[in-house]
């Protein structure tokens, strides 16, 4: 943008080396020495860097060579207006001229990064059997956190946009009506279908259905309002003074004291309320 018009090579308007773009997420690069400069950019979510422009500067009066007044803006144009549509998340100027193996290095963090749509472990999930959820802590401090399976053990786990894909798996559920009562929920793995959220010992444990009428019991858990007085909170079916708790990151049925350290009263409330959240997975 050279304030008198869209240049996209060295002259204004359309070049035949612009490749038609419509990146949801979009990573874009412009960089100049003098008499030469370039034009860079690709799927923010996938692949690599296209190059669509490098070479001379466009020849018009006062701008080859360049005359700088004195600042440059990231995101938006430097007379402020509001011509320009879309959200600008963060950006980078450098000094001196990059080279195409420092960009395609920015570029897979980028792509690393994850921007989506749909980033998951946002609020209002559904207790409907069949919808899929992740279920995230609200004690506070450990608010990034959410129930997930492994190595069989269930604990919880910082998820982002930025983990893994195994991670975001580990930490997705999906509801089925309660394997020991239909008035409640049982939770089967996203990426191991038949083995459910199960406690033993008090302890949860990710598990395969064996169709005992006691692993439908430890599966099986009662909704109700959280006791913190926000989100969910999940009693075992047989053990009913016992709720879904995170202690030391570990997933316990707990009761409001008790001889168990993961019994201690303290936070207890928070520890035992859940928000039941859209998928990660």
């Amino acid at each position: 943008d050279l304030e008198n018009g869209l240049f996209s090579g060295v002259n204004q308007k359309y070049n035949a080396g612009n490749p038609s773009i419509s990146h949801r997420f979009l990573t874009a690069i412009v960089k100049g020495e003098p008499n030469h400069w370039a034009i860079r950019g690709g799927n923010a979510q996938s692949g690599g860097l296209g190059t669509f422009y490098n070479g001379v500067r466009p020849n018009v009066p006062g701008y080859n060579p360049m005359k700088k007044e004195g600042a440059i803006i990231l995101g938006i144009g430097g007379d402020n207006s509001v011509g320009a549509r879309g959200t600008f998340y963060e950006g980078v100027m450098t000094s001196g001229y990059p080279s195409d193996a420092t960009e395609n290095a920015v570029q897979a963090n980028i792509v690393a990064a994850g921007y989506s749509t749909s980033t998951g472990g946002t609020q209002n999930g559904t207790l409907t059997p069949g919808s899929a959820i992740s279920l995230r802590a609200t004690t506070s401090g450990y608010t990034d956190r959410y129930i997930r399976h492994q190595n069989d053990q269930v604990l919880t786990s910082v998820i982002t946009s930025s983990s893994s894909s195994l991670d975001k798996s580990d930490a997705t559920w999906i509801v089925r009506s309660g394997l020991a009562s239909g008035s409640c929920v049982s939770f089967e793995s996203r990426n191991y279908p038949g083995d459910y959220l199960r406690h033993q010992n008090y302890q949860l444990y990710r598990q395969r259905d064996d169709g005992s009428a006691l692993f439908a019991a430890d599966a099986t858990f009662c909704p109700q309002a959280g006791k913190s007085g926000q989100g969910t909170s999940f009693a075992s079916y047989n053990f009913p003074t016992r709720f879904l708790r995170h202690y030391n990151n570990i997933v316990y049925i707990a009761s409001n004291g008790g001889s168990n350290t993961f019994d201690n009263a303290t936070a207890w409330n928070a520890d035992v309320s859940w928000v039941v959240s859209q998928p990660w997975g």
